[in-house]
């Protein structure tokens, strides 16, 4: 126990907290210090994901327009999926549908599904010497339809500035069901601007598409926020464990990410250099997001079959540069 101190909660800890008027009224929030310099928001009302995230200050991710948007204006049309999209440091994307809206098998599927906009049912955390942890459930399911347990634990240390995502997703009924997963990761100014610096260590970097073929020379390099600048999107490949970093010397802060390339064999990087909308996506997953039907019809969509489960994991660190 640190002889300083009254209580823990001077130094580091988690307080709920809940959001009032606009669009995030009654949103439950969890707000986590871990004593080191890292600083960070976990929506319990969205997927649990992590909307703000501050590493000494500075501002590591992207908040779109919308801002924080409670799950009940979630429309599930098309791209109406954007009304709601805040983005944040995390949004996850699934569990059946990944990337643009389309029609598969006879099913219409919105952009990037649902799961970002299912509160949790449950959620628990605690704090020990040597890591804040936090909790959460999630059940995406509807009768007749696919039925997904999401369980999803962060570890946050409080030696160091890193946080650990681990999350366990179980099919719960009783058929093979396409899965589909993204971590749509969103680094934002000041953490992004055009003086940043992007190391990918993939072997292999594709364009999505004709516009962003050609900017492919320069997939690493960040612009200044760009009138009508239209989003570019690179498909990396790796051959070793995945390594992916962005740092800016200016602010002398950068982040560090590794993941399971196990379970999450694809990674998105899209680049996004537009005024008012200066994001850069980091984003590992288990598909691309070109929509579900064209991922079955290059043969590459996954599923889950009945109890089957998947365990993914990110890294990450925030460090000084």
């Amino acid at each position: 126990m640190n002889k300083y101190i009254g209580h823990p909660s001077q130094i580091c800890g988690v307080r709920e907290t809940r959001m009032v008027g606009g669009k995030a009224d009654g949103m439950r929030l969890l707000e986590v210090r871990n004593g080191k310099g890292l600083d960070f928001t976990v929506s319990l009302d969205r997927c649990a994901d992590i909307p703000y995230l501050f590493y000494k200050g500075n501002s590591m991710a992207y908040i779109a327009p919308c801002g924080l948007v409670a799950p009940q204006y979630y429309d599930n049309r098309s791209d109406g999926f954007l009304k709601s999209f805040t983005a944040g440091f995390l949004t996850t994307c699934g569990l059946t549908a990944v990337g643009g809206p389309c029609t598969d098998c006879g099913e219409e599927l919105p952009l990037h599904g649902n799961i970002s906009h299912i509160p949790c049912e449950s959620f628990s955390y605690s704090t020990d010497d040597k890591y804040i942890k936090i909790t959460a459930t999630m059940r995406d399911g509807s009768l007749g339809g696919h039925q997904f347990l999401f369980e999803r634990e962060y570890l946050c240390s409080l030696k160091e500035n890193t946080l650990t995502i681990t999350d366990k997703i179980t099919n719960i009924s009783c058929r093979e069901t396409p899965f589909m997963l993204m971590y749509h990761c969103n680094m934002g100014y000041p953490l992004l601007s055009e003086k940043s610096v992007l190391t990918i260590s993939s072997v292999k970097v594709e364009p999505r598409d004709a516009h962003a073929a050609e900017d492919i020379d320069t997939w690493d390099k960040m612009l200044v926020p760009t009138d009508d600048f239209v989003e570019q999107c690179y498909y990396h490949t790796f051959d070793t464990d995945p390594y992916v970093s962005l740092k800016n010397p200016e602010i002398g802060a950068e982040l560090e990410m590794t993941f399971d390339p196990n379970t999450l064999d694809c990674f998105t990087e899209w680049k996004m250099m537009g005024e008012h909308e200066y994001v850069l996506g980091l984003e590992p997953a288990n598909c691309y997001p070109d929509g579900r039907n064209i991922m079955r019809e290059k043969g590459i969509l996954k599923f889950l079959a009945p109890g089957e489960s998947k365990t993914s994991k990110i890294f990450l660190r925030f460090k000084d540069c």
